[in-house]
C-alpha cells in the first residue's frame, strides 16, 4: 500500500518559491538587486564625486563591457527580471509585508514601462518626444543617471521595508505565513496561538 504522500502532487514552482524556498528565493533575489544598485551608486559616485564625463561613467561592470551601459535589452531585461520576482515572490508575504512589496512592485511595474519606451526607441530608431535621443517620460524632467537611480532606489525601499516586516511578524501575521523565512520548512501555517 503506498503512503498518501507518495501520491500528493508535488506543489508547483510558485508554490514552492513562496513557501519552503522563500527565503533562499528572496536572498537570491536580493543578491541580483543589491548588484544592480551598487552599478548605479558607482556610476552617480563616477559622475558627482570623480567629475567623469557621462559617458565614461559606465559603473563597475561597464568599465570592462561597455556595449552593457548602452544595450536596451540588457536594461528592459532587467526591468523583466526584477517584475517578474516581484511578482512572483509576492504570495510569501502577509500583513504589511505584503502591502510594501506590492508598492515595490507597483512602481517596478511603471519602471518597466519606461524601459520599454526606451527599448521601443532604441530598436526603431526614432526618439519620442521631440528628442535626440532615447528618452523616458520621465527623463523628460530628470537626467537619465540620476532619474534611474531614484527609480532603483523608490522600488528597494519597499521592498527592504517588506523584508523586514515579513523577518518580523505580527503573532497574526505568522499566523498567516506559508513560508520558510521565519523557520518553517513544511509550508504549512503555524498552528493558531491560543488566547
Amino acid at each position: 500500500m503506498t503512503s498518501s504522500l507518495a501520491n500528493a502532487p508535488s506543489p508547483g514552482l510558485l508554490a514552492r518559491l513562496n513557501g519552503a524556498h522563500h527565503k533562499a528565493a528572496l536572498n537570491g533575489f536580493l543578491v541580483i538587486v543589491l548588484a544592480h544598485w551598487a552599478e548605479h551608486l558607482v556610476q552617480a559616485y563616477q559622475i558627482w564625486a570623480l567629475g567623469m564625463p557621462r559617458p565614461q561613467a559606465r559603473g563597475v561592470l561597464g568599465q570592462f563591457f561597455p556595449w552593457l551601459v548602452s544595450s536596451e535589452w540588457l536594461h528592459y531585461g532587467y526591468a523583466i527580471v526584477m517584475l517578474v520576482f516581484l511578482f512572483a515572490l509576492r504570495r510569501g508575504f502577509v500583513g504589511r509585508a505584503s502591502t510594501w512589496w506590492t508598492v515595490a512592485l507597483a512602481i517596478q511595474f511603471w519602471h518597466h514601462i519606461e524601459h520599454f519606451l526606451l527599448l521601443w526607441q532604441a530598436q526603431a530608431g526614432t526618439a519620442f518626444f521631440g528628442q535626440k535621443v532615447a528618452t523616458s517620460i520621465l527623463q523628460l524632467v530628470l537626467p537619465r543617471v540620476e532619474l534611474h537611480l531614484f527609480y532603483n532606489s523608490i522600488v528597494f525601499v519597499p521592498m527592504i521595508i517588506a523584508m523586514y516586516l515579513h523577518l518580523r511578524p505580527s503573532r497574526r501575521e505568522q499566523d498567516m505565513m506559508t513560508c520558510s523565512c521565519t523557520g518553517r520548512r513544511d509550508g504549512r501555517p503555524l498552528v493558531a496561538h491560543a488566547a
